[in-house]
């Protein structure tokens, strides 16, 4: 069984707007921007903190496995298991990245945050980590996060 990585009563962000860039719950309706945003960027995303893992699949996804993903990440979302926003290119809604908060898989009080931006948008990289770091000690219930510092 899994639980809820925020108590009950926690209201949820549904978004984030800062300086060139807003956050929104990832979903169905960023599939092709989603998938083009990371396909075009494989190498970048590899090569920054967070993914050493095989994220992004260097052979990529269609776009029915990219679909289904987006998916598990809405299902994470509604059911409070982890929380995947999108980062969207203000003004406009071309996707530009992603921010991922999650349990760690090892130890569960600690929350890890990842997160990543196209490689033609690289610049928005350490801006998206302060941001999204100041964000998660003041509107979210954490206890211990980690995540990599650009």
């Amino acid at each position: 069984m899994t639980t809820e990585l925020v108590p009950a009563d926690f209201t949820v962000p549904r978004t984030l707007t800062a300086g060139g860039f807003r956050l929104e719950p990832l979903g169905e309706q960023h599939n092709a921007s989603d998938l083009a945003a990371w396909t075009s960027s494989v190498d970048h995303i590899r090569a920054t903190a967070g993914f050493t893992g095989g994220w992004p699949p260097a052979g990529g996804m269609t776009p029915e496995q990219n679909l289904a993903d987006l998916r598990r990440h809405a299902d994470d979302f509604a059911h409070r298991r982890g929380f995947t926003y999108t980062v969207l290119e203000t003004p406009g809604d071309a996707v530009v990245g992603c921010v991922y908060i999650y349990p760690d898989r090892e130890d569960p009080s600690v929350t890890k945050v990842s997160s990543w931006v196209r490689a033609d948008r690289s610049e928005l990289d350490a801006v998206l980590h302060r941001t999204v770091s100041a964000w998660l000690a003041e509107a979210w219930p954490f206890g211990e996060v980690r995540y990599h510092p650009r």
